[in-house]
């Protein structure tokens, strides 16, 4: 049995969570390399759901898969079905650009824009139409970065740059960006890889109170950070979802051998 992480207490999904993402079979190409083998994966809604396995075993490119964010890479190639809510996410009909509004992403590195703080929230809401006085934009910047827990913090900042906040603070702002546009979903791609301690406990704090509200997916190599965040976790091994199950059974008794070595650390 492998060893569980000292001093984590495993919380679990929601029991009546819908499925939010549903991926069959779904192979993935960069141009003649494989980067994705015959992964079948169910995400469900208001969990989180870590992917963790070592660098360059596809969890990333699984994670882009989810918004099209691969679409922006020449000549990359995606096989199999993927769906949110029952819809083809590839499907003729679906416009990619709006798509990725409907799912937010929050990178590695905080990336604000070159912009206020309050249009920094507000920029997704303008340009998608979702107000109309300045009013409304006040409210949904108000609420998005209540929700980000980082109103108290800017209140009195909201015309100053995004790019004067702290590191943690950015990735805060780009976090209230992302769902002041009322996504359906969140994904993070390592989103404390950069930020100290402290920063990294206010993130934490922030995906435990928006996964009530949201499915959220996160890649991390972080395996505390994984056991504390998650409901759910995917191990993925040279492009293969290996295993899968409640963060408790992966940590404590996996199924894989391959999962058991991962997490008990003798390769990452």
């Amino acid at each position: 049995m492998a060893a569980s992480l000292p001093g984590i207490d495993f919380t679990y999904a929601d029991p009546d969570a819908e499925v939010k993402f549903t991926t069959r079979n779904v192979d993935m190409y960069y141009g003649q390399s494989q980067a994705l083998f015959d992964v079948n994966l169910d995400i469900l809604d208001r969990t989180v759901t870590a992917l963790i396995g070592p660098s360059g075993c596809g969890k990333t490119t699984y994670l882009r898969c989810l918004n099209r964010m691969n679409d922006t890479i020449p000549h990359t190639r995606i096989d199999g079905h993927l769906e949110m809510n029952g819809r083809d996410l590839y499907g003729h009909d679906i416009d990619p650009v709006l798509l990725r509004g409907r799912i937010g992403m929050v990178f590695q590195k905080p990336n604000p824009f070159p912009k206020s703080v309050y249009e920094n929230v507000a920029y997704g809401a303008r340009i998608q139409g979702l107000a109309n006085s300045k009013k409304d934009f006040d409210e949904i910047v108000h609420s998005s970065l209540q929700k980000a827990g980082l109103w108290e913090e800017v209140k009195n900042r909201l015309k100053e740059p995004g790019t004067s906040l702290s590191g943690g603070q950015q990735q805060r702002l780009c976090i209230a960006r992302a769902i002041a546009v009322s996504p359906e979903a969140l994904l993070m791609d390592e989103p404390c890889s950069s930020l100290d301690p402290i920063s990294t406990a206010h993130i934490e704090e922030l995906i435990h109170e928006l996964r009530k509200k949201y499915c959220i997916v996160i890649v991390t190599h972080n395996m505390q950070q994984a056991a504390r965040v998650a409901q759910k976790i995917a191990f993925f091994h040279l492009g293969k979802m290996v295993e899968y199950g409640d963060t408790e059974q992966i940590f404590k008794d996996p199924v894989d051998a391959r999962t058991r070595d991962y997490v008990e650390g003798k390769f990452g």
